[in-house]
């Protein structure tokens, strides 16, 4: 069986639907015209540029989250509803912020200035620490630590050498790039054009995703310090439309987030031509495509003598990582990797049932859930199945025991991206070899290289060769992004972190995608981000699915985001406290 990740969805009537080509052409046009003059702009200009939409997106903030949450079946004052605001815009927010610090920092001395230090790792590597980047977020993000990875060879030298490259020659930069957005977080789309545009230096077309292209007047209203001097132009329609412009001679590159069915479609076609296309090696678009398009993620779960706090702690940790946006992430957790011989699997698996069963079901938005979510039980008719299963509902599920000598399971080789979670367990002898077993079975079994998290107890973290181990698991790991004892969707949230598939794929075996978004310090060579925190955090924090407050704490987060000062965060603290 192939390797695959989830089937790209379909785009629905807007396919069947004539669209105007010379509206596009002049999109593409004005867009164009414009590259020259927007690699004129400095960088304290751009930083000016970057302040205002932070202030547009706040002013527009409430009427956007109320469009998501009606499409998604949300109250938009409920926990859901703060986990869409935060995840819809107060990361774009972060992310625009840390954009302008860059922006600031390479008007002030040529480069963005990341915090450090930098280390020397396995593998001929440096790793520099990039979270946290100031006072407010050793308070908000208490144990918290971030650092991304260079690739093999690169030393510090060439990393303060390489960053900004856009800023060291702008006219060489200077190109319009076509951003196909996602369908499923409403700040994608507009965090890959900031990307393009503050990253690589770029004008962009965006087009949104028939999945949430509700969103488009609102997405209008936040970047239009970027659309009015004709920088940025959005544009909706289906496949056809993406068609149209990625084969346009005004566009000279594309970025897409979605699957790798969407990227094979891109590069080589549709059909069996398509196919033939893949296998010879011969795209149709003689275009550089970057992409980042999703992942089975595991979650490794190094056995240890958990207490009944910490069993509890962490079932709510990893139900999280699947509520949230109902499983529709391609960061969401897909197989957790548990040991055969762990005294504690059985009563790990059950609270986390429990807290699934203590979670209301979400509506399956997304194109295709149940058709790919029928796939998987017809593999495994044992599945738990928990929750609301009325129409349009779909249960929260969870199938464990899955033989992971079985390389062809559906479980290890595609990504569901629905509200379903299975569970593998790997024979060994010691915790040791458990967690060098896990490596090669999440490197060469688990499809995809997007990102994945490890869960360590601090007892058995501390026994030298478990640590030594564990160090070694995150050198060796071929992922883009990796969380200890943390969500690896942190990579993402952060954006002074890189986020995007481990590097390496080419296009006839494309995996997770190729190139990094966020990546807010501008790094050239980033091989991975490596986000860290405690085991157990008391109180538990905000973003939890359990936590009945997540609404009230997430517009404090994204005023904070917006605006920091001191004055807000005994505020925040305080909302954060609440459970």
């Amino acid at each position: 069986m192939q390797p695959r990740g989830a089937a790209a969805p379909t785009s629905g009537e807007q396919d069947h639907v004539a669209f105007d080509t010379a509206e596009l052409d002049r999109v593409v046009e004005d867009v164009r015209a414009r590259r020259e003059e927007w690699t004129r702009r400095s960088a304290s200009e751009r930083a000016a540029i970057l302040e205002r939409i932070v202030a547009d997106t706040l002013a527009v903030a409430e009427d956007w989250n109320d469009a998501a949450c009606r499409a998604k079946g949300y109250d938009s004052h409920g926990p859901e509803g703060g986990e869409e605001l935060f995840s819809g815009v107060g990361t774009f927010v972060r992310m625009a912020q840390a954009l302008r610090r860059s922006m600031l920092d390479i008007a002030d001395s040529g480069r963005p200035d990341y915090p450090g230090p930098v280390r020397h790792r396995p593998g001929g590597r440096i790793s520099v620490q990039v979270m946290p980047t100031s006072g407010f977020d050793r308070v908000l993000y208490a144990g918290v630590s971030a650092e991304v990875w260079m690739e093999s060879g690169v030393d510090e030298v060439e990393v303060r050498a390489t960053q900004a490259a856009a800023y060291a020659d702008p006219a060489g930069h200077a190109g319009v790039s076509l951003v196909l957005a996602a369908g499923n977080v409403a700040s994608l789309g507009p965090r890959d054009v900031l990307t393009k545009l503050f990253g690589d230096g770029e004008v962009v077309v965006l087009k949104a995703n028939p999945v949430n292209d509700y969103l488009v007047p609102y997405w209008e209203r936040s970047l239009a310090a970027l659309i009015e001097p004709g920088y940025l132009r959005i544009v909706s329609g289906g496949a056809r439309v993406g068609a149209y412009l990625t084969s346009h001679p005004g566009i000279d590159d594309v970025h897409v987030t979605g699957s790798d069915k969407t990227h094979d479609a891109i590069v080589f076609g549709v059909g069996d031509e398509g196919a033939r296309r893949k296998a010879a090696n011969e795209p149709l678009l003689d275009k550089p495509v970057t992409c980042e398009l999703g992942n089975v993620s595991p979650v490794v779960i190094v056995p240890g003598d958990w207490t009944a706090k910490e069993l509890t702690y962490q079932a709510r940790h990893v139900a999280t990582m699947l509520a949230n946006n109902a499983g529709f992430n391609c960061l969401s957790p897909r197989v957790l990797v548990t040991h055969a011989r762990w005294a504690q699997r059985d009563a790990f698996l059950n609270e986390l049932e429990a807290v699934f069963a203590s979670l209301p079901a979400r509506r399956a938005y997304y194109p295709g859930a149940f058709e790919r979510r029928r796939a998987f039980l017809e593999a495994h008719p044992d599945a738990s199945q928990i929750g609301d299963d009325s129409e349009g509902v779909m249960p929260w599920t969870l199938i464990r025991g899955v033989d992971p000598n079985a390389r062809d399971d559906v479980s290890l080789n595609v990504e569901p991206f629905c509200a379903l979670l299975s569970e593998t367990a790997l024979e060994a002898d010691s915790t040791v070899e458990f967690i060098d077993r896990a490596v090669e079975f999440c490197n060469d079994v688990v499809w995809g290289t997007l990102s994945m998290t490890i869960l360590v107890d601090p007892r058995t973290l501390a026994v030298g060769t478990v640590g030594a181990a564990v160090d070694r698991a995150v050198a060796n790991l071929r992922y883009g992004s990796i969380g200890v004892n943390a969500w690896h969707a942190l990579s993402f949230v952060f954006a002074t972190t890189s986020w995007g598939a481990y590097p390496g794929h080419v296009a006839t075996d494309i995996q997770s995608g190729r190139g990094a978004v966020g990546n807010a310090f501008l790094f050239a060579r980033p091989q991975k981000s490596v986000v860290r925190g405690p085991f157990v955090v008391s109180p538990a924090p905000a973003w939890f699915a359990t936590n009945p407050h997540a609404g009230q704490v997430m517009r404090r987060l994204l005023a904070f985001e917006a605006d920091p000062s001191w004055l807000k965060v005994p505020g925040l603290v305080r909302a954060a406290m609440k459970h």
